[in-house]
């Protein structure tokens, strides 16, 4: 009975979002952040083109609608957010993130339930950036699935959430890091314990990619897994997370 109460009636609804975080920023949330040379006085939601600038420097976030490398909307019919073009001496960071949110259906203890999103990050003329994944583990009500600190494998029938950008196989999901242009001019990569395939774990606002360089756009593609126990209680789960953009100085 309890098997099949779950069969019925326990779903996964993940939202993604984008939010830039200036350098020296404690939290995520819309705070005023600055350095010598660059101040964030808002922090950005949304699908248009405006840009936070100073003398130094200029910022500019999406959510998969904007309009100026490409990142289709949610269920791959609607607009497409693009990059916008290098201005020379003018250092950016720029961040596009896959939108919307994505229903992973009814879940069971048997099987794997997975979904990706793609993090695009471009920067030029600055220190490189930090990338975080930030958001509680989906829950229902006061019931949070279970995270775990250090990488392990998927494990059907045992509860569990975690997060990876490697290409993997089980199950098979992701994508490994894609320099572009080309290795010879993009160097982000996923941090050590984020980047070994079939391997997951999940802590919230967790540094989970960076480049140390000053220019180059890496495409990121982020891997999440949801597994259930028969001992899970059913019902409607929920997950929020945000793409953390950090510049470096």
């Amino acid at each position: 009975m309890r098997r099949g109460r779950l069969w019925h009636y326990s779903r996964l609804l993940l939202f993604i979002a984008v939010v830039f975080a200036g350098a020296g920023s404690a939290t995520v949330y819309a705070q005023t952040s600055s350095s010598n040379n660059y101040q964030v006085s808002e922090t950005q939601f949304g699908s248009d083109t405006l840009k936070s600038c100073s003398e130094a420097y200029c910022a500019q976030a999406s959510i998969g609608d904007m309009s100026a490398g490409r990142a289709k909307s949610s269920n791959g019919t609607g607009p497409t957010a693009t990059f916008g073009p290098i201005i020379e001496a003018d250092p950016l960071l720029e961040v596009i993130v896959g939108p919307g949110q994505s229903n992973l259906g009814v879940l069971n203890s048997e099987t794997t339930a997975s979904k990706t999103m793609t993090v695009q990050v471009r920067t030029y003329l600055s220190g490189g950036y930090t990338l975080q994944i930030v958001g509680d583990a989906p829950k229902y009500g006061t019931h949070k699935l279970n995270t775990s600190s250090t990488a392990a494998s998927s494990q059907p029938g045992t509860e569990q959430f975690g997060i990876n950008l490697a290409k993997n196989t089980i199950p098979d999901v992701g994508a490994i890091p894609v320099q572009v242009p080309s290795d010879q001019t993009s160097f982000g990569e996923a941090e050590t314990a984020y980047s070994v395939p079939n391997m997951f774990k999940y802590v919230n606002g967790d540094i989970v990619a960076k480049s140390l360089t000053e220019s180059g756009r890496t495409d990121y593609t982020v891997s999440m897994i949801v597994n259930i126990s028969n001992n899970t209680p059913a019902g409607h789960y929920i997950g929020e997370f945000s793409a953390v953009v950090t510049p470096i100085y």
